[in-house]
Protein backbone atom coordinates (compact mmCIF):
# COMPACT_ATOMS: atom_id res chain seq x y z
CA UNK A 1 0.00 0.00 0.00
CA UNK A 2 1.46 3.18 -1.10
CA UNK A 3 1.64 5.80 1.89
CA UNK A 4 0.91 10.29 1.38
CA UNK A 5 2.75 12.15 4.13
CA UNK A 6 1.51 15.77 3.77
CA UNK A 7 4.27 18.52 4.51
CA UNK A 8 2.88 21.33 6.39
CA UNK A 9 5.88 23.49 6.92
CA UNK A 10 4.19 26.43 4.93
CA UNK A 11 0.97 26.21 7.15
CA UNK A 12 4.12 27.68 9.52
CA UNK A 13 5.70 30.57 7.05
CA UNK A 14 1.64 31.54 6.26
CA UNK A 15 1.54 32.38 10.26
CA UNK A 16 4.88 33.35 10.74
CA UNK A 17 4.29 36.45 8.13
CA UNK A 18 2.37 37.52 10.67
CA UNK A 19 4.07 36.63 13.66
CA UNK A 20 0.49 35.34 15.41
CA UNK A 21 -0.72 32.50 16.09
CA UNK A 22 -3.50 31.75 13.28
CA UNK A 23 -3.07 29.37 11.00
CA UNK A 24 -2.02 26.31 13.66
CA UNK A 25 0.44 24.06 12.28
CA UNK A 26 -0.55 22.11 15.74
CA UNK A 27 -4.19 21.98 13.76
CA UNK A 28 -3.07 20.95 10.66
CA UNK A 29 -1.62 18.45 11.59
CA UNK A 30 -4.95 16.98 13.31
CA UNK A 31 -6.96 18.31 9.70
CA UNK A 32 -4.66 16.43 7.08
CA UNK A 33 -4.70 13.21 8.71
CA UNK A 34 -8.70 13.08 9.13
CA UNK A 35 -8.26 14.13 5.47
CA UNK A 36 -7.44 11.38 4.20
CA UNK A 37 -2.79 11.63 4.88
CA UNK A 38 -1.20 8.56 5.83
CA UNK A 39 1.33 11.26 8.29
CA UNK A 40 2.51 14.67 8.42
CA UNK A 41 5.93 15.49 7.75
CA UNK A 42 7.72 18.73 9.35
CA UNK A 43 11.02 20.38 8.81
CA UNK A 44 12.70 21.83 12.06
CA UNK A 45 15.00 23.90 10.32
CA UNK A 46 18.30 25.45 12.23
CA UNK A 47 17.28 28.59 11.16
CA UNK A 48 13.63 28.23 12.26
CA UNK A 49 12.03 29.93 9.55
CA UNK A 50 8.94 28.02 9.67
CA UNK A 51 8.32 25.10 12.10
CA UNK A 52 9.74 26.13 15.66
CA UNK A 53 10.77 23.97 18.72
CA UNK A 54 7.08 24.69 20.40
CA UNK A 55 5.43 23.01 16.87
CA UNK A 56 7.73 20.60 16.80
CA UNK A 57 7.10 19.06 20.56
CA UNK A 58 3.54 19.40 20.16
CA UNK A 59 2.95 17.80 16.32
CA UNK A 60 4.90 14.90 17.45
CA UNK A 61 3.56 14.58 20.63
CA UNK A 62 -0.12 14.08 19.07
CA UNK A 63 -1.74 10.43 19.72
CA UNK A 64 -2.24 8.60 16.41
CA UNK A 65 -0.47 10.53 14.19
CA UNK A 66 2.33 9.86 12.75
CA UNK A 67 4.97 12.20 12.47
CA UNK A 68 8.28 12.86 9.83
CA UNK A 69 10.65 15.10 11.14
CA UNK A 70 12.85 15.97 8.79
CA UNK A 71 16.02 17.81 10.27
CA UNK A 72 19.89 18.31 9.30
CA UNK A 73 23.14 16.69 10.80
CA UNK A 74 23.34 19.73 12.91
CA UNK A 75 24.26 18.51 16.61
CA UNK A 76 21.57 20.51 18.39
CA UNK A 77 18.69 20.11 16.21
CA UNK A 78 19.89 16.16 16.34
CA UNK A 79 19.36 16.30 20.50
CA UNK A 80 16.19 18.23 19.88
CA UNK A 81 15.15 15.20 17.71
CA UNK A 82 16.08 12.69 20.39
CA UNK A 83 13.66 14.49 23.10
CA UNK A 84 10.78 14.79 20.74
CA UNK A 85 10.68 11.40 19.62
CA UNK A 86 9.21 11.43 16.85
CA UNK A 87 7.63 8.48 14.83
CA UNK A 88 9.94 8.98 11.95
CA UNK A 89 13.27 11.29 11.16
CA UNK A 90 14.48 12.02 7.53
CA UNK A 91 17.94 13.49 7.61
CA UNK A 92 18.10 16.18 5.32
CA UNK A 93 20.98 18.86 3.80
CA UNK A 94 20.44 22.72 4.71
CA UNK A 95 22.17 25.80 3.57
CA UNK A 96 21.12 28.89 5.19
CA UNK A 97 20.82 31.05 2.10
CA UNK A 98 18.59 28.04 -0.02
CA UNK A 99 14.93 28.96 -0.76
CA UNK A 100 13.94 24.72 -0.25
CA UNK A 101 15.84 21.87 -0.06
CA UNK A 102 18.44 21.95 -3.41
CA UNK A 103 19.17 18.20 -3.50
CA UNK A 104 20.53 15.45 -1.58
CA UNK A 105 22.73 14.51 1.13
CA UNK A 106 26.41 14.26 0.61
CA UNK A 107 26.48 10.99 1.96
CA UNK A 108 29.99 9.84 1.51
CA UNK A 109 31.42 13.18 2.65
CA UNK A 110 29.31 13.00 5.76
CA UNK A 111 29.57 8.87 5.99
CA UNK A 112 31.05 8.85 10.07
CA UNK A 113 28.86 11.42 11.11
CA UNK A 114 25.55 10.27 9.71
CA UNK A 115 26.59 6.29 10.73
CA UNK A 116 26.91 7.85 14.49
CA UNK A 117 23.51 10.41 14.26
CA UNK A 118 21.29 6.66 12.54
CA UNK A 119 22.68 4.71 15.45
CA UNK A 120 21.70 6.83 17.89
CA UNK A 121 17.80 7.25 16.36
CA UNK A 122 17.88 3.02 15.88
CA UNK A 123 18.70 2.94 19.32
CA UNK A 124 15.25 4.74 20.89
CA UNK A 125 13.36 2.62 17.87
CA UNK A 126 12.65 5.65 15.42
CA UNK A 127 12.48 5.18 11.69
CA UNK A 128 15.23 6.67 9.85
CA UNK A 129 15.72 7.77 6.70
CA UNK A 130 18.12 9.45 4.13
CA UNK A 131 17.56 12.03 1.46
CA UNK A 132 19.53 11.25 -1.52
CA UNK A 133 19.82 12.18 -4.94
CA UNK A 134 19.07 9.54 -7.31
CA UNK A 135 22.44 8.03 -8.07
CA UNK A 136 23.46 3.94 -7.49
CA UNK A 137 26.06 5.12 -5.48
CA UNK A 138 23.86 6.50 -2.99
CA UNK A 139 21.56 3.59 -2.58
CA UNK A 140 25.03 1.24 -1.70
CA UNK A 141 26.39 3.96 0.42
CA UNK A 142 22.74 4.07 2.54
CA UNK A 143 22.67 0.30 2.47
CA UNK A 144 26.24 0.69 4.38
CA UNK A 145 24.55 3.16 6.78
CA UNK A 146 22.15 0.76 7.47
CA UNK A 147 19.00 2.98 7.18
CA UNK A 148 15.39 1.97 7.10
CA UNK A 149 14.34 4.06 4.24
CA UNK A 150 15.58 6.51 1.34
CA UNK A 151 13.96 9.25 0.21
CA UNK A 152 14.95 10.14 -3.15
CA UNK A 153 14.54 14.03 -4.00
CA UNK A 154 12.43 14.02 -7.26
CA UNK A 155 13.46 17.58 -7.99
CA UNK A 156 14.71 17.27 -11.32
CA UNK A 157 12.46 15.04 -12.43
CA UNK A 158 9.76 17.33 -11.48
CA UNK A 159 11.17 20.45 -13.00
CA UNK A 160 11.37 18.64 -16.89
CA UNK A 161 8.34 17.37 -16.43
CA UNK A 162 6.82 20.67 -16.16
CA UNK A 163 8.98 22.75 -18.09
CA UNK A 164 7.64 20.02 -21.14
CA UNK A 165 10.81 18.86 -21.42
CA UNK A 166 12.10 15.02 -21.81
CA UNK A 167 12.01 13.43 -18.47
CA UNK A 168 12.71 10.05 -19.40
CA UNK A 169 16.58 9.21 -18.59
CA UNK A 170 15.76 11.40 -15.04
CA UNK A 171 12.42 8.59 -14.52
CA UNK A 172 14.62 5.63 -15.19
CA UNK A 173 17.52 6.85 -12.98
CA UNK A 174 14.86 7.08 -10.11
CA UNK A 175 13.40 3.47 -11.35
CA UNK A 176 16.75 1.62 -11.05
CA UNK A 177 17.83 3.22 -7.72
CA UNK A 178 14.15 2.67 -6.30
CA UNK A 179 14.43 -0.97 -7.52
CA UNK A 180 18.11 -1.47 -6.24
CA UNK A 181 16.94 -0.04 -2.81
CA UNK A 182 14.12 -2.49 -2.07
CA UNK A 183 15.91 -5.32 -3.37
CA UNK A 184 18.84 -4.69 -0.80
CA UNK A 185 16.10 -4.37 2.37
CA UNK A 186 15.69 -0.63 1.87
CA UNK A 187 12.06 1.09 1.90
CA UNK A 188 12.15 4.04 -0.68
CA UNK A 189 9.68 7.11 -0.48
CA UNK A 190 9.94 9.79 -2.98
CA UNK A 191 9.60 13.79 -2.65
CA UNK A 192 10.43 17.74 -3.38
CA UNK A 193 8.59 19.19 -6.29
CA UNK A 194 5.30 16.54 -6.58
CA UNK A 195 2.20 17.51 -7.94
CA UNK A 196 -0.32 15.94 -9.93
CA UNK A 197 1.72 15.12 -12.36
CA UNK A 198 4.69 14.12 -11.11
CA UNK A 199 2.90 11.74 -8.84
CA UNK A 200 0.98 10.31 -11.16
CA UNK A 201 4.44 9.46 -13.20
CA UNK A 202 6.35 8.54 -10.36
CA UNK A 203 3.23 6.01 -9.23
CA UNK A 204 4.14 4.00 -12.08
CA UNK A 205 7.40 3.00 -9.89
CA UNK A 206 6.14 0.14 -7.77
CA UNK A 207 8.87 0.13 -4.98
CA UNK A 208 8.49 3.98 -4.32
CA UNK A 209 6.20 3.55 -0.63
CA UNK A 210 5.23 6.89 0.08
CA UNK A 211 5.20 10.35 -1.05
CA UNK A 212 5.83 13.62 1.06
CA UNK A 213 3.90 16.66 -0.54
CA UNK A 214 3.98 20.12 0.78
CA UNK A 215 4.02 22.91 -1.23
CA UNK A 216 2.01 21.87 -4.04
CA UNK A 217 -0.99 20.80 -1.46
CA UNK A 218 -0.79 23.98 0.43
CA UNK A 219 -0.53 26.21 -2.46
CA UNK A 220 -3.06 24.06 -4.49
CA UNK A 221 -5.26 24.34 -1.22
CA UNK A 222 -5.99 28.28 -1.17
CA UNK A 223 -7.67 27.57 -4.93
CA UNK A 224 -9.39 23.94 -3.81
CA UNK A 225 -9.21 23.19 -0.61
CA UNK A 226 -7.28 20.92 1.68
CA UNK A 227 -9.31 17.87 1.89
CA UNK A 228 -9.85 18.09 -2.28
CA UNK A 229 -6.54 18.49 -2.94
CA UNK A 230 -5.52 15.43 -0.50
CA UNK A 231 -8.60 13.12 -2.01
CA UNK A 232 -7.21 13.57 -5.24
CA UNK A 233 -3.35 13.04 -4.67
CA UNK A 234 -4.84 9.76 -2.07
CA UNK A 235 -6.78 8.92 -4.77
CA UNK A 236 -3.81 9.03 -7.27
CA UNK A 237 -1.84 6.97 -5.45
CA UNK A 238 -4.15 4.02 -4.85
CA UNK A 239 -5.29 4.00 -8.39
CA UNK A 240 -1.74 3.03 -9.45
Amino acid sequence: MKRLGVNIDHIATLRNARGEIHPDPLYAAKKVISYGADSVTIHLREDRRHINDIDAKKICGLKNVLVNLEISTNKEIVNKALKIKPTFICLVPENRKEVTTEGGLNLKRSEKKLSSIIKRFKQKNIRTSLFIDANISDIYLSKKLDVNCIEIHTGKLANLVKAKKKYQKEFLRIKKCARLAEKLGIEVHAGHGLDYKVTNLLCKIKEIREFNIGHFIIGESVFDGLPKVIKKFKKIIKNN
